[in-house]
C-alpha cells in the first residue's frame, strides 16, 4: 500500500542562481532553462523601469539595440545584490513553459555557494516565494556540483569537488552527506575575464569589453605556459588616442593575464587540505579531484592543478551543467533533500 505520508519526490524545481548564468532543471524533465543572469530594462527620465528581455535576449539586445536601454546583473559572487531584479528574474523563468505548473505551486530548490550568511539565505527564500513558490528549499552548490558529477557523497569515504563557477571557486570535500572542508574565493569566470581586460589596459594600452575579454579567454586562455604559443588578433580602443587598434596577441599574454588568478585558486585548494582530517586527505590521495563549472574548460587547467598538488585530476562530464544535473537527481530523492538541507524550510 502507497504511503501517502510519506513524500514520494523531494521537490519540483532545482534553480542555480549564478552570477553568469541561472540553470532550472525541472522534476522529470531534467535542465530546461541556461541563460544569462541578466535582464535589459529601459529607463524613462523619471527613472522608471520596463523590462525589456531577460537572460539570453537581455544579454544580445544590450550595447546593440538604440534607446535607453539599462542592464541588470541581479547576482554578484553568487548571492543577491538586488533582490528585486533577481525576484523579477526569477518569475520571469518560472512562467516558462517546460517549468510552469499546470496547476498549484511549485516546491523549490536553491543552491546557494558555501558559507553564506543566515541575511543571505533569507534573502533567496523570500525571493522565491515572492516569485510563487509554495515552499524553498536550500542546499550547498558543492554538494549540488558533486551529486550532478557522480561522486558518492553518501558514503564514510571523502569525495574532492573544485567547482569554478562565475563569480565564485569552492573547493570542497564532502563526507556523509556534509561537507568536511570548503574553501571559497571570489574568482570565476568573470573574473578570468576582467584580468584580460586590465592586462590589455596596463600592458598594451588597449580598451578591450567584456565579451571581447571572454573570447580571448576562450581562445587563448590557459593554465600553463605553452611550449608553442597560439596567436590572434584583438581590436578595441586605443587608451591614447581613443582611436579604433587591432594589435596582434599571443596565449602567452593571456597565460600572464589569467596566472594570479590562478595561483588564488591553487592556495584555496592547499587551504582545503590544510583544514581537512588525516583520514580524509587519504581518500583523496586514492580518488583524486573533480573539476566542474565554466570556468574548468580553461585550457589546461587539470594539469596545472595535478602538478600543484600531484594528485589525480578529472573532468566532470558536462562542466557547464554538472550542478544541475545534481539539482534534478535531488528533486527525485526526499532522503537525500533532508540529509543536505541547509536551513528549515521557510525561514
Amino acid at each position: 500500500m502507497l504511503n501517502w505520508s510519506v513524500p514520494q519526490t523531494a521537490a519540483d524545481i532545482y534553480i542555480d542562481l549564478g552570477t553568469a548564468n541561472t540553470l532550472v532543471a525541472v522534476r522529470g524533465k531534467g535542465l530546461v532553462v541556461n541563460e544569462p543572469s541578466v535582464i535589459a530594462f529601459r529607463e524613462d527620465s523619471w527613472g522608471d523601469r520596463e523590462v525589456i528581455a531577460v537572460g539570453a535576449e537581455a544579454k544580445e539586445k544590450i550595447g546593440k539595440t538604440p534607446g535607453q536601454l539599462v542592464a541588470s546583473y541581479p547576482l554578484k559572487d553568487g548571492v543577491i545584490a538586488d533582490y528585486s531584479v533577481t525576484e523579477t528574474m526569477l518569475k520571469y523563468y518560472l512562467q516558462r513553459p517546460g517549468v510552469r505548473k499546470r496547476w498549484g505551486k511549485s516546491r523549490m530548490v536553491i543552491s546557494l555557494p558555501f558559507g553564506v550568511t543566515d541575511v543571505e539565505k533569507q534573502a533567496v527564500v523570500r525571493a522565491g516565494l515572492s516569485a510563487g513558490a509554495k515552499e524553498v528549499f536550500l542546499i550547498d552548490e558543492p554538494v549540488a556540483a558533486a551529486i550532478g558529477a557522480g561522486l558518492p557523497i553518501e558514503s564514510p569515504k571523502a569525495s574532492m569537488i573544485i567547482d569554478i563557477g562565475g563569480g565564485t571557486t569552492e573547493v570542497a570535500i564532502i563526507a556523509l552527506c556534509g561537507i568536511v572542508s570548503c574553501q571559497a574565493v571570489r574568482i570565476g569566470g568573470h573574473k578570468f575575464d576582467e584580468a584580460i581586460i586590465i592586462y590589455f589596459k596596463k600592458e598594451r594600452n588597449l580598451s578591450i569589453g567584456e565579451q571581447t575579454a571572454e573570447k580571448l579567454k576562450i581562445k587563448l586562455g590557459s593554465a600553463t605556459l605553452e611550449d608553442q604559443p597560439k596567436m590572434d588578433r584583438v581590436s578595441g580602443l586605443d587608451c591614447t588616442t581613443g582611436l579604433p587598434k587591432s594589435i596582434e596577441v599571443s596565449s602567452h599574454e593571456i597565460y600572464r593575464a589569467l596566472d594570479p588568478s590562478l595561483r588564488e585558486i591553487i592556495q584555496a585548494i592547499h587551504s582545503a587540505f590544510e583544514n581537512t582530517p588525516p583520514e580524509s586527505i587519504s581518500d583523496i590521495i586514492d580518488h583524486g579531484i573533480v573539476l566542474s563549472g565554466g570556468g574548468a574548460l580553461l585550457r589546461n587547467l587539470s594539469e596545472r592543478i595535478r602538478e600543484e598538488t600531484n594528485l589525480h585530476v578529472t573532468l566532470s562530464e558536462n562542466p557547464l551543467t554538472t550542478i544541475a544535473l545534481g539539482g534534478a537527481k535531488i528533486l527525485e530523492r526526499p532522503d537525500l533533500l533532508r540529509n543536505i538541507q541547509l536551513s528549515p524550510r521557510n525561514l
